[in-house]
């Protein structure tokens, strides 16, 4: 099968149209009430996805506990709506500093993504998926990308062209594996 690559429109060049089309989606009172996940893709298209299994919600609770306690600083956001290249997208749970709470100010979603973006991964979600959310949420402004598997065990990535890590830079006390027990 044929290799497609498409070209993305600049974060910058996209922003306007996906702030535009989020206040939009936050008005409509239709959408209150469906459960799970809404996402857009560039052209403003709704990308749904349905409730994840608790375990999900429970790493995402607890890697938010964390972060809250050790990086007292900032805000800790879950379900964050970030502006990327690609649409809006919602980090599981995100990390931003003070100077870029402030640079959302009364935005719907952060037009420059908080420092630390975590997904916290689905059976359903491939390597590729992935892959490609890391590379928007870099491109957005993200200075760390962390996966937490099924099996609570973090990862720590950097953007391209910097070395790998086995801790966050961030936040170097987080623990590389959340236990629920």
């Amino acid at each position: 099968m044929p290799t497609v690559t498409i070209e993305l429109p600049s974060q910058e060049a996209q922003t306007a149209s996906n702030m535009r089309r989020w206040a939009e989606l936050l008005e409509d009172s239709s959408l209150a009430h469906i459960e799970g996940r809404i996402e857009t893709d560039r052209h403003g298209h709704i990308i749904m996805t349905p409730p994840p299994a608790p375990i999900h919600g429970s790493y995402q609770s607890e890697i938010a506990y964390l972060l809250r306690h050790l990086m007292a600083r900032g805000r800790v956001l879950t379900e964050c709506p970030i502006s990327t290249a690609d649409g809006v997208k919602a980090a599981d749970v995100a990390w931003a500093s003070p100077a870029r709470t402030r640079e959302l100010g009364d935005q719907v979603c952060f037009a420059r993504a908080p420092e630390i973006c975590v997904e916290v991964l689905s059976p359903g979600n491939t390597t590729i998926e992935m892959r490609e959310k890391m590379t928007l949420y870099f491109d957005a402004g993200a200075e760390e990308v962390w996966l937490c598997d099924l099996a609570g065990n973090i990862s720590f990535h950097p953007p391209v062209g910097v070395p790998p890590l086995t801790r966050s830079r961030l936040c170097p006390e987080f623990p590389p594996r959340i236990d629920l027990r």
